[in-house]
């Protein structure tokens, strides 16, 4: 919900800005900047297909870091980490529950072990702003592609390792491992301010992961996860910018 509330804000507050702008008469025109931009992004992800068969909403935090040239194009690398607290397969460790739900540790006691989606998007991106004013040249439409690769799991926290059958190469039969490439496609709002302090971007993205099982055999299930699988996110995605960029002197500022 904070996530929602605070890329709603940015969206309005961007152009709240430009609209004040435009009331103080007319500005200078000027040139786009080039240089290099430092982002720290998060993304509220709905998934669809394969994904949701097996997990809830997620979030996805990471950085990334770009090149923009003065004609607005956009070149860089990303890394995007994924948490989520759904687990929708039913089957999960059904072979070592007791008919509560519940595990039972070595000394005979009944506890329960916590599930989590967990994994990481690794990949390169290109794009374009396209620009909406001529006095503001950096701030647009961003059209933004990437590609890479992916990996996700359901991460088992045994903290104390009390489920003999969760203990080492034995937890591997059971956290569904997936990974393969992923290509994703984000519109959205780029705004930097003339004083360099507020920069950010909020928009919409889907992810298309194009993935298999990588478990050589599921003990609770009794199959290799070696299956084709096709993992969608949906969502809303925003983040800050540090931008590094130079004046026709070629001085840097920030």
């Amino acid at each position: 919900m904070e996530l929602r509330l605070l890329l709603a804000f940015l969206f309005l507050f961007a152009f709240k800005v430009n609209a004040q702008e435009d009331l103080f008469g007319k500005q200078e025109k000027v040139e786009a900047k080039k240089g290099w931009l430092i982002t720290f992004n998060a993304n509220l992800d709905f998934p669809a297909a394969d994904m949701a068969k097996r997990f809830g909403i997620s979030n996805r935090f990471g950085p990334s870091v770009y090149y923009k040239t003065q004609s607005n194009w956009i070149f860089g690398a990303k890394c995007d980490f994924i948490f989520g607290g759904q687990i929708r397969d039913d089957s999960l460790m059904v072979n070592i529950k007791d008919k509560y739900g519940s595990f039972l540790t070595s000394d005979g006691k009944r506890i329960g072990v916590p599930t989590f989606e967990r994994g990481y998007m690794i990949g390169l991106e290109a794009g374009k702003i396209i620009t909406l004013s001529d006095k503001r040249p950096d701030n647009g439409i961003l059209f933004l592609t990437s590609g890479g690769f992916i990996q996700h799991k359901i991460n088992i926290y045994d903290a104390d390792q009390s489920v003999a059958q969760l203990r080492g190469d034995y937890l591997k039969g059971y956290d569904r491992l997936t990974n393969g490439l992923f290509l994703e496609e984000y519109v959205g709002y780029v705004y930097f301010a003339r004083n360099k302090l507020i920069n950010f971007h909020i928009g919409i993205d889907g992810m298309f992961g194009f993935t298999q099982g990588r478990r050589d055999y599921l003990f609770d299930v009794m199959r290799p996860d070696n299956k084709q699988r096709l993992d969608i996110l949906f969502g809303l995605r925003g983040g800050f910018y540090i931008p590094i960029f130079k004046r026709k002197t070629e001085e840097i500022f920030y």
